[in-house]
């Protein structure tokens, strides 16, 4: 039996039954004042609809959440959901739109709502005994496929793309992040903020990467230009392997990434790659936890902007 054959996937009631166990696991509780006294069903109200004693306000399990005010029907929701946690390289928004039968503006609202709710807090990475890969990637157009007036030169290099600084813990999690510029000063603090201090480092031969990598009594570098990708245990095909997979889904997928939303596609593939297979999470259980990460991630389309026409 397919999983989208779930009730929850077709039917509104079923929907709303489900959010509520996924987001509020001990019962209802007043998004408004926290409390879980007296909450009862409204008689005659739309599904789901809820009254909380103490401070009589009315509220369902939406409120709060990047669902709150929504035009689009709950189950088609939860659709979008298991499609965009289930796609390896992402889903585009036009195809989500000719999926689901909604607009295409409607889909590029939802996808970034739901990039919202993937977007994971502050964790530490690394520790005694483990390793972290760290090394910075481009993400951009070429600069010969630009009009001649917008190049900014005809070699290869970061000239005219984003900087995306990411850290791979092996065995583990990924946390990318979009700097302004690729310096010491700029990624020394994510690197610091993010890594423990017992944790053995590995990056390129690359000057920056070298240098913060150095603050770290255990670390080690390879020389990809001199041909050496592994030497022992040191080596960063781990987060070359994921940069693999941004790539692809950011060139192949999504065609065009705007320097605003840049950090929301990156929440989009760590969050994928940080409850992958690999590691025992099912693309059920993927779609739950991004729907558990809903709460207080409200994003209104002014906050959003625009939708590019290449997504």
């Amino acid at each position: 039996m397919s999983v989208l054959s779930a009730p929850h996937f077709h039917n509104e009631a079923a929907a709303i039954a489900r959010l509520e166990e996924i987001v509020w696991p001990q019962g209802p509780h007043c998004p408004r004042c926290g409390g879980f006294d007296r909450i009862t069903d409204v008689k005659g109200g739309r599904a789901g609809l809820r009254r909380c004693g103490p401070c009589k306000r009315e509220f369902t399990v939406t409120v709060g959440t990047i669902f709150e005010r929504s035009h689009v029907k709950l189950h088609i929701w939860f659709q979008a959901a298991h499609l965009m946690a289930s796609s390896k390289k992402g889903i585009s928004a036009h195809q989500l739109h000719r999926t689901l039968k909604v607009t295409y503006k409607t889909a590029w609202f939802m996808e970034h709502r739901l990039r919202e709710a993937m977007r994971e807090g502050h964790f530490l990475m690394g520790g005694e005994g483990k390793t972290v890969e760290i090394d910075e990637t481009y993400v951009g157009g070429l600069e010969k496929n630009k009009h001649r007036s917008k190049r900014k030169h005809l070699g290869t290099g970061g000239a005219g793309k984003e900087a995306v600084f990411s850290l791979v813990e092996r065995g583990g999690k990924v946390r990318s992040h979009h700097v302004p510029q690729v310096t010491a000063k700029t990624l020394r603090p994510i690197l610091q903020a993010q890594v423990d201090g017992k944790t053995a480092v590995m990056t390129d031969e690359g000057l920056v990467a070298k240098t913060i990598g150095g603050d770290y009594d255990l670390h080690e570098t390879v020389n990809h230009g001199a041909g050496e990708y592994v030497r022992g245990g040191a080596h960063t095909n781990t987060i070359e392997g994921y940069f693999s997979i941004l790539k692809r889904g950011i060139n192949g997928t999504y065609h065009h990434v705007s320097q605003q939303h840049l950090k929301r596609y990156l929440a989009e593939f760590d969050f994928r790659y940080n409850e992958r297979m690999a590691l025992g999470v099912s693309d059920e259980a993927r779609t739950t936890k991004a729907l558990r990460g809903i709460v207080g991630k409200r994003l209104t389309y002014r906050d959003s902007s625009v939708p590019s026409v290449t997504e």
